[in-house]
């Protein structure tokens, strides 16, 4: 694994790393959601008449809904406008109004729990896979969060629930380049409206009880601009890494159909997980002279309760440690590229961190691949 950091290296279980003096910071994280609000049952309820016209045995489907252990989720439209939405255009307009709205939202909160207006971002990265547009999302979010005119922006695409981890990432890299500067991430997902009524597929049938609607936007500063992040408690950014999986395309994705974007979701996910999380970690901490002992908080993506699971065995974690993705989970559902940061935003928001901890934040997504995140606070 090519790691991304200066190359400051302890032994292996030695004395903590020193943030280098050009690590960035993480100042802030804002969370946004949706107006609109649906237990599980209630979205059963919704979808039940259209199951009983094409499936036999509806109880294993509302069986598989409850399977995955989602409470509710917060969504674009109120549940009786989904069927309405036939097309493509319909889908991606309303995904478009949803999505600026959630990540204006959050972008507003992360600022303004960092202390710094929108004219102080130079750089926007901007994470979704959920819609698309050009211009895109991020064009749209200068003008209404009112960015100055010489804003650089990168819009991702197509990274899926690894593209919160993914965007964070290429954020900090961007910030050892320039560290004067301040950079915003923003990952808006509106998954809901992918949701293929007419499949009934067991990958949609899942996916309609995993998927919810969300945004989270993180504020970066640049190491000479991030001086009050230590005595803040804040978290530097010293590492970055990523895998990708040969020949695994099918494992998770879209196929884009004339309705719009058709689930992709291979019951294998899981086994990519155990097969290959525990040595990506191991070898991506071993870079960095640490290992699985040295991290006191995981930061893990919300895929699923089977995906949680099998993060948990393949790096043989107690159920506490993984206790803040579950919870999410439970409240809002898997927000895609968002969830992980939904994560991090309410570990941030503990008033027992301590400098010296460490973190590792772990996504992984459409390629198929993943992505890892070294912080030190």
């Amino acid at each position: 694994m090519a790691l991304s950091r200066p190359p400051t290296r302890c032994p292996a279980g030695g004395s903590p790393i020193s943030p280098s003096r050009n690590d960035p910071a993480i100042l802030a994280v804002g969370t946004a959601l949706p107006p609109h609000f649906a237990d599980q049952e209630a979205i059963i309820a919704a979808l039940r008449t259209a199951w009983a016209q094409e499936h036999y045995n509806i109880e294993r489907l509302e069986d598989l809904h409850r399977a995955v252990q989602v409470g509710g989720r917060h969504l674009a439209l109120p549940l009786e406008a989904y069927p309405g939405l036939v097309s493509f255009e319909q889908r991606n307009n309303a995904w478009l109004t949803a999505a600026l709205d959630v990540g204006d939202r959050a972008v507003r909160s992360a600022l303004a729990a960092a202390a710094l207006d929108p004219q102080d971002v130079d750089h926007l990265f901007t994470v979704t896979t959920t819609g698309i547009t050009t211009p895109s999302l991020d064009a749209r979010l200068v003008n209404r969060l009112g960015l100055r005119s010489d804003i650089r922006r990168s819009p991702l695409f197509g990274l899926g629930c690894a593209g919160g981890a993914a965007g964070l990432a290429r954020a900090a890299d961007y910030l050892r380049a320039y560290p004067d500067r301040i950079a915003v991430l923003v990952a808006a997902e509106i998954c809901s409206l992918t949701f293929q009524r007419d499949d009934l597929s067991i990958p949609n049938i899942i996916a309609s009880g995993l998927f919810g609607d969300g945004a989270a936007a993180v504020v970066l500063a640049g190491a000479d601009r991030s001086g009050e992040a230590t005595a803040a408690r804040l978290p530097r950014i010293t590492a970055t890494g990523a895998v990708f999986y040969p020949d695994t395309e099918r494992v998770m994705g879209w196929d884009v159909v004339d309705t719009g974007f058709k689930i992709v979701l291979s019951a294998r996910v899981p086994d990519v997980v155990r097969a290959h999380v525990g040595a990506d970690t191991d070898r991506f901490l071993a870079e960095a002279g640490l290992t699985r002992s040295d991290i006191d908080h995981w930061i893990i993506h919300t895929g699923g309760p089977r995906v949680l699971e099998a993060f948990k065995t393949a790096l043989d974690l107690p159920t506490a440690a993984l206790a803040r993705s579950w919870r999410s989970l439970a409240e809002v559902g898997n927000l895609s590229s968002a969830s992980v940061l939904f994560v991090l935003a309410d570990l941030l928001a503990d008033a027992a961190l301590e400098r010296g901890q460490r973190g590792l934040l772990a996504a992984m997504g459409p390629g198929f691949a993943s992505e890892l995140l070294l912080l030190e606070w």
